[in-house]
């Protein structure tokens, strides 16, 4: 019996405009604990988990990042980016792309390395209601990206095989945990990642955005 493919869908730069208002959240986070770090270093690190991000931090600036200044950077991210929501859109194509899956019968869920405390506004800007399409976020499992839980845990949700989904992302992190979960890779640039650094990290299609996406889907496994 044939085994269908299902997707798995990064929010942040993926289905949703929103990863610049997370720099600017982490940039203000950042400064109010002394942490002088540029704009472009934060944009290189939005996606992989939080205690990545902190070690990172650790080994650009030499700051004392321990588990008391961590969690005061994620509250004071999560406050600042609470602020910034409302300006974000999902990305052109993102709802139409969700829809055609739906209406397909081709099963689909939602794998972010953000809280829900932050995924909650995106997925209200996006349509999706959690209590009615699987959406994995980083309280659910122990490891985020570039680990590959919760991919893995968005494909048990589904009640797929791993091998049979294709994973859709803006950022290497997300490359990088679909390899090491032996699924597919689709990169999107909305994110602002390029196609040299996705193709590298494992991705062997990139798009410009979902809407691109959809216009290929029957090339990538989403037949209906």
């Amino acid at each position: 019996m044939r085994q269908d493919t299902a997707f798995l869908f990064d929010l942040d730069g993926t289905l949703v405009d929103s990863v610049y208002q997370h720099v600017a959240a982490w940039k203000e986070a950042l400064d109010a604990e002394g942490i002088d770090l540029s704009v472009w270093r934060i944009h290189r690190k939005i996606g992989m988990s939080g205690g990545l991000f902190a070690n990172q931090l650790l080994r650009e600036t030499g700051f004392d990042i321990d588990p008391e200044a961590s969690e005061r950077l994620r509250l004071r991210h999560a406050a600042a980016y609470s602020r910034l929501s409302a300006t974000v859109t999902p990305l052109p194509g993102a709802r139409e792309l969700l829809a055609a899956l739906t209406e397909g019968g081709i099963p689909w869920a939602i794998a972010t390395s953000g809280r829900m405390e932050t995924a909650a506004s995106n997925l209200a800007a996006l349509g999706v209601e959690p209590a009615q399409v699987p959406v994995v976020t980083r309280d659910l499992v122990k490891y985020a990206k570039p680990d590959p839980d919760l991919f893995l845990a968005a494909a048990a949700r589904l009640n797929v095989p791993i091998e049979n989904t294709v994973v859709v992302g803006d950022s290497i992190w997300d490359m990088l945990a679909a390899q090491r979960c032996r699924a597919l890779g689709i990169g999107v640039l909305c994110g602002g990642y390029g196609v040299a650094e996705l193709r590298e990290a494992g991705a062997y299609r990139v798009f410009e955005d979902p809407e691109e996406l959809l216009e290929h889907l029957d090339e990538v496994g989403g037949r209906r």
